[in-house]
């Protein structure tokens, strides 16, 4: 996500654990002064966070925002649903897609765009079991070659 004049605030890496993702979307988020504040200092976690649509309007649920040390009074809940924001026939095209069957819309990221805090998500379908296990083997596959190579590279 390193493009220029975006700043990665964090990344869902169980996502990607869970979930085959098929598309990517960039919605906006509508968020309270302090928590734009906790945001700026990282301390959010997406880990178990998911989006629904209700009413023709996108939500962020489960997405935990430390409350601002110095907010007092102003802080909001830290796990409250959040509105996403995003044009009505996206958000058609997504809940169309969503219906079908073992879709799910999943927060990978959340980052800073010209100071503006926006949400990619992901349309993933849920891996079983026995895949993550598959995809885990590949993954130390890789990660054994790749010390092969290092080491044989200095003897």
């Amino acid at each position: 996500m390193s493009k220029a004049g975006t700043k990665t605030i964090t990344l869902n890496r169980k996502a990607g654990h869970d979930y085959y993702i098929e598309d990517r979307y960039e919605a906006g988020i509508s968020l309270a002064g302090t928590e734009v504040k906790s945001l700026r200092m990282g301390t959010v976690n997406l880990k178990d966070s998911y989006c629904i649509v209700k009413n023709g309007e996108l939500f962020l649920v489960g997405a935990h925002i430390s409350p601002y040390e110095k907010g007092n009074i102003f802080n909001k809940d830290p796990m409250r649903t959040r509105k996403l924001l995003m044009h009505k026939r996206e958000i058609s095209k997504l809940q169309m897609l969503v219906q079908r069957d073992g879709y799910s819309l999943i927060p990978l990221s959340l980052y800073f765009k010209n100071s503006r805090v926006k949400v990619e998500l992901g349309l993933g379908k849920g891996k079983k079991l026995y895949d993550k296990r598959e995809s885990s083997a590949k993954s130390d596959a890789v990660r054994e070659m790749a010390r092969a190579v290092k080491s044989k590279g200095r003897g």
